[in-house]
């Protein structure tokens, strides 16, 4: 399996997103530099989460401009899988690769909490390893995770199955209270038409060894692995 990570100036989860791959993969990721014009080949493109330009003007938005993104639109293209967590979600979301926004908060805090999440769908390469409705543990930490579309665009992703996680409570109710962020209809995460990318707000890598508290982001890591190894 080769995978590729894309770095920007102010990315801070590379590192963690690296040993996540490394430790279900077993072979260590390339690192990509914003500023190159090419990709080496990947059966994986992972865009992780920080800070990209401090997150000034918008997050991501500044980063969606960068060499290496012209790369990324062919990569997309040509169908190779893509996985954006957090920045790396907002990024695909400004370069147009997925559609909406992740706009601020709807309490307007930043947020650094465990939450659960409800796995919508067990049937794609990023899910596979988990049940349908599955209630998962995983990390979040981000100001800008509102996700918002249009009601044609919403329309579109609900009613092609292409909301892959949403926040719920214990019991798998996406209830108002377990709405982090505001995201419309408690979207944590969707994939293209195609199916070959996720973004997603919360963080998979963060939960993939037992000295984390837990395995529930192994299963998108590995569902990932079975499909492209």
């Amino acid at each position: 399996m080769k995978t590729a990570i894309l770095v920007f100036p102010g990315t801070n989860r590379e590192h963690d997103m690296a040993a996540a791959a490394r430790s279900v993969s077993g072979t260590d990721p390339m690192m990509v530099w914003h500023a190159e014009t090419e990709i080496p080949e990947a059966d994986l493109i992972i865009l992780p989460g920080g800070f990209s330009y401090g997150d000034y003007l918008r997050s991501g938005a500044i980063a969606a401009r960068s060499p290496i993104v012209a790369d990324l639109l062919e990569k997309a293209k040509k169908g190779v899988r893509i996985l954006g967590v957090c920045n790396g979600f907002q990024i695909l979301t400004e370069t147009g690769i997925l559609p909406g926004a992740l706009m601020r908060n709807a309490g307007l805090h930043f947020i650094c909490k465990e939450t659960l999440l409800r796995v919508e769908r067990a049937d794609t390469i990023f899910t596979k390893a988990y049940q349908p409705n599955q209630v998962v543990r995983c990390p979040v930490a981000h100001h800008d995770g509102n996700f918002f579309a249009d009601d044609e665009t919403l329309k579109t992703l609900e009613g092609d199955g292409r909301v892959l996680f949403r926040y719920c409570d214990a019991e798998g109710a996406t209830t108002p209270d377990a709405n982090i962020n505001g995201s419309l209809n408690n979207i944590a995460g969707i994939m293209n038409a195609r199916g070959t990318i996720l973004g997603m707000m919360p963080h998979p890598e963060n939960l993939i060894e037992d000295l984390h508290g837990g395995l529930d982001g192994r299963g998108l890591f590995e569902s990932l692995l079975e499909k492209v190894a």
